[in-house]
């Protein structure tokens, strides 16, 4: 081996060596894992084939937490990506005060998410904020609060993680913004286009490789909510996710760790699936990049 990439090796070991032992393992080995009634605190497992994702498909609190995981996923990255976008297009404009509203959109998405959701709590909880502004528009909120209610409990922790979203995806749409050139719009204006078509002739379909990575990168996100629901219901009053559900299988009651092996497995199919799935839409609607 020669001494420039001998040197370039050792340089990079140490994150090669955490690469492995910290993901690469793990993520081998609850592949393996998922194939065993391993229990954590049971000594010695047993082989068992496809039998925990036999009975994952049949297991109601697994369906159900997908469920809420699939309402999760599909209420609110539309929401997010379309305020994301409303927000880059206005604060790119050229007023006073841009830069102090671009920090306040940013300012939830590098807050702390226990901060936010124990904030959200409060405010949706009876007699709380929120409970008083439904009121004053003539609405009856829930008795016990809108996390007290399964019926108001999962959109209410989507709309706080719509609202806590929006400015990360803000910034990553106002990048693009500014990437393209002003002569396009220039052209555009001579031509006598309007700004409703600059807006979809010009500047949708060069925010649309943005837009992809947003969707990809939000979706995966959104099939992984764990934190909003552990802190605000503790999987309550119907919200419990995927996540959540493997949460519980693994690290609570039984210890079941083959089981939320196999669970976890079956969570990241959908992601690829889901991830594989927006490619390919959105490469039929540009053509090949």
């Amino acid at each position: 081996m020669s001494q420039p990439r001998s040197t370039g090796f050792l340089l990079t070991s140490p994150w090669i060596l955490t690469f492995l032992l910290f993901w690469a393992f793990p993520v081998v080995y609850s592949l393996y894992m998922g194939f065993t009634d391993y229990r954590l605190l049971v000594e010695g497992y047993r082989w068992v084939g496809w039998e925990n994702y036999r009975q994952l498909l049949s297991d109601p609190d697994f369906i159900s937490s997908l469920k809420n995981t699939f309402i999760f996923v599909l209420g609110t990255i539309p929401v997010t990506t379309v305020i994301a976008l409303a927000l880059a297009l206005l604060v790119n404009r050229q007023f006073k005060g841009r830069s102090l509203f671009r920090s306040a959109f940013f300012l939830p998405s590098i807050t702390s998410m226990v901060v936010i959701a124990l904030i959200f709590t409060s405010l949706y909880q009876r007699g709380g904020y929120v409970a008083l502004l439904a009121e004053m528009v003539g609405q009856d909120p829930p008795v016990h609060g809108f996390l007290y209610d399964s019926g108001t409990a999962l959109y209410s922790i989507m709309a706080m993680d719509v609202w806590m979203a929006v400015g990360y995806y803000m910034l990553i749409f106002l990048a693009g913004l500014k990437a393209i050139p002003d002569e396009l719009y220039e052209a555009a204006e001579i031509s006598g286009a309007s700004s409703t078509r600059q807006f979809f002739s010009i500047t949708l379909p060069l925010l649309r490789p943005v837009a992809l990575f947003i969707l990809v990168i939000n979706c995966i996100k959104s099939f992984q909510v764990f934190v909003e629901v552990f802190v605000m219901t503790g999987g309550t009053f119907d919200t419990s996710t995927a996540v959540f559900f493997i949460f519980q299988e693994g690290l609570t009651g039984a210890f079941q760790i083959g089981y939320a092996s196999a669970a976890a497995y079956v969570l990241f199919v959908l992601i690829a699936a889901f991830s594989a799935l927006q490619f390919v839409l959105m490469r039929r609607r540009t053509g090949a990049w």
